[in-house]
């Protein structure tokens, strides 16, 4: 299990190649967005990134601080899930279904067992060192309705020092008997996380209704309410990830415009509403996404392994909606935040748009912390911002290795640790500015 990490005021100078961003490189090019330095440093203190830089300016300026040379390695900030569900780690990969079978074949049955506040507590220490094995340092993670599976994340998540969201899900209809809130209890029992978690430590409530059909008006009408009462906290749930789910939101709400007109009705769009998905989106749903502040989570190995869609990229980012990249474990098929960036820009070949190496670890790193309003904590190598790290060996395999040998450009030399790499691509794992074992099965 990984050990919590331990804040101290000595400075620690970390060196390597060293990648940040200025810009989103969506939005400009790459030459303006992304700084590469061949001999790059962090110096950390406190938990927080204090410097950086050309190492050698950085070494100079911080002559008494420790150093740990990561030699060629890539010094990255840690990477971001924008979209999880912790409580379907158990059930990642299971065979052949589409989404409403899916869930009711898999996800349900898994997630009833979540009431018993040892099983959630087992999951919870699992599914954060697979998230650590895989360079990821903050999760937003969907619950399930039990109290029980909140408390646990958080806990296995404090225990870490880690940054984390969640939140119980709300859910009061369409699901089995066991696995149903109420309008009332779902809105008490989430108020009464909300209050005890919310801002402890490194911790965010999130505030999660599972999706449109399986809410009943009224419990999207508490879930508003209790967002508009906290708007602190974020809102996350699905929009549009498959026809069949979306002809079935037609069925269960007639009188509403499309999908995202749902979420309207009920205050649940806005700064700080987080929608997981969003392949199918009407041109409509588009526009108000971007009017309203809105953001998404794309989840492409959900959506190739469950057989949803190919998300539009290009479209959410000439509307410029916020857009972070999202594992969705355990409907997405790995845990790795590198194999979720391949899948991303195999979507997006799909779709006749190709994506720059730099537009995918952006989108993994700068972009889910902007979708999850953290931009200003997390995300990037500046200084004031906390010190989650993820260091990448662009050399973890042979075959890596020998193709990144041939690179002429740093994008050359990460585009196949993108496309090919996985856990044993991370080197070292960073959490305020301390490393995290990686031993994790000892």
């Amino acid at each position: 299990m990984a050990q919590p990490g331990k804040v101290t005021m000595e400075t620690t100078v970390l060196t390597g190649q060293t990648l940040s961003f200025e810009a989103n490189p969506f939005q400009v090019p790459t030459k303006e967005a992304a700084r590469h330095l061949a001999h790059g440093a962090v110096a950390i203190q406190a938990g927080k990134i204090v410097a950086t830089g050309p190492a050698d300016e950085v070494l100079a300026s911080h002559p008494h601080a420790r150093r740990i040379d990561h030699g060629q390695h890539l010094i990255l900030p840690g990477f971001i899930d924008a979209h999880a569900h912790y409580p379907q780690t158990g059930i990642i990969a299971s065979w052949g279904k589409r989404l409403i079978d899916w869930l009711n074949t898999y996800t349900f049955p898994e997630e009833m067992r979540f009431s018993d506040p040892d099983y959630a507590a087992e999951i919870a220490d699992l599914y954060l060192d697979l998230c650590l094995a895989n360079g990821i340092t903050t999760a937003c993670s969907f619950a399930t309705i039990h109290s029980e599976s909140v408390t646990a994340l958080f806990d296995a998540a404090q225990g870490r020092d880690l940054r984390l969201l969640t939140g119980k899900v709300m859910m009061d209809r369409n699901a089995p008997d066991g696995l149903r809130d109420t309008a009332q209890s779902g809105y008490d029992d989430s108020k009464r996380l909300l209050e005890r978690w919310h801002g402890t430590d490194r911790l965010s409530y999130v505030i999660t209704p599972r999706f449109a059909p399986t809410s009943t008006p009224e419990q999207l009408e508490a879930a508003g309410a209790l967002w508009s009462e906290h708007p602190q906290c974020l809102m996350q749930t699905h929009l549009s990830e498959q026809t069949e789910e979306i002809a079935w939101m037609k069925d269960l709400f007639p009188d509403d415009t499309d999908y995202l007109g749902v979420y309207e009705r009920f205050g649940l769009t806005g700064p700080g509403a987080v929608f997981g998905h969003s392949i199918h989106l009407t041109d409509r749903e588009t526009d108000h996404l971007k009017a309203s502040g809105s953001a998404i989570a794309h989840c492409p190995t959900s959506n190739t392994f469950i057989g949803s869609g190919l998300f539009d990229m290009r479209a959410a980012q000439s509307a410029r909606i916020p857009t972070g990249l999202a594992t969705d474990v355990g409907g997405g098929s790995s845990f790795s935040m590198l194999r979720t960036m391949a899948a991303a820009y195999e979507v997006s070949q799909l779709r006749g748009t190709t994506l720059h190496p730099a537009q995918l670890i952006w989108l993994a790193t700068t972009g889910s912390a902007e979708a999850l309003r953290l931009a200003d904590r997390i995300g990037t190598l500046k200084p004031g911002i906390e010190a989650d790290l993820c260091i990448l060996d662009l050399a973890s395999t042979p075959v890596i290795t020998q193709r990144a040998a041939r690179a002429e450009t740093v994008w050359e030399a990460l585009f196949p640790t993108i496309m090919m790499g996985d856990d044993r691509a991370i080197a070292q794992v960073y959490i305020e500015g301390t490393p995290v074992p990686l031993s994790f099965w000892s």
